[in-house]
């Protein structure tokens, strides 16, 4: 294999590896604040917004109900619009933000609900106001949930953005499409799989690793 091309690899993983962090920090920033709304106004809980919730689900099931490589086409002027090109890897950042909130937002609220209601109705019995029993109830008693929710993210984001690759989106995706598939070189398509692969088992065993730091159960 030449110089030429291991270059073109290691520029490719860097390509993906950037694509993720960008996605999965902003769709964190927003995905986990809206996972708890999504939570704490349900009827009956601490902030309840019967209406507002309803808003919310829709819009985050709306989110979640499109498939990626047609979100990614979809919203090609918006992403042209926010980053001044609808190729390369900042494009590609912004269909993989917004596929990823919503998937973050609902895993967040699966990681509230396994939490004990005893002891929120334990919180307001000691006077604690909504926003006390957010941060020190809610947020670290489903800490693990959602470092769990955040690595599911992380490995589907992967995957994601090699799908990106089919329609300019760099990185990994783009290097197997264009010199493993289209010029037949089977060498090259292996080298991209097993990457992919290598970055999937690294994030899952991070993600595994902060889940069982955080376990304080």
């Amino acid at each position: 294999m030449s110089s030429a091309m291991i270059d073109l690899i290691f520029q490719a993983t860097l390509d993906t590896l950037y694509m993720v962090a960008i996605s999965g920090v902003i769709a964190a920033l927003v995905g986990i604040p809206l996972g708890v709304l999504l939570y704490v106004t349900r009827p009956g809980q601490v902030l309840a917004q019967p209406v507002s919730n309803v808003v919310l689900g829709v819009i985050t099931n709306i989110g979640r109900s499109i498939p990626f490589i047609i979100l990614m086409v979809a919203i090609i002027p918006f992403t042209r619009m926010l980053v001044g090109t609808s190729i390369g890897t900042n494009a590609a950042a912004v269909p993989l933000t917004i596929a990823a909130i919503p998937f973050i937002a609902r895993l967040v609220e699966g990681a509230l609900n396994e939490i004990n209601p005893g002891l929120v109705e334990a919180a307001q019995s000691m006077g604690a106001t909504p926003w006390q029993i957010i941060f020190k109830v809610l947020l670290p008693e489903a800490r693990g949930g959602i470092f769990t929710a955040l690595t599911v993210t992380v490995v589907t984001l992967v995957s994601y953005s090699a799908m990106a690759g089919a329609v300019g989106g760099g990185g990994l995706g783009d290097l197997g499409i264009r010199y493993g598939y289209n010029r037949f070189n089977p060498t090259i398509m292996l080298i991209t799989v097993a990457i992919l692969v290598v970055m999937v088992q690294g994030f899952q065993s991070l993600g595994d690793y902060l889940v069982r730091k955080s376990d304080h159960k």
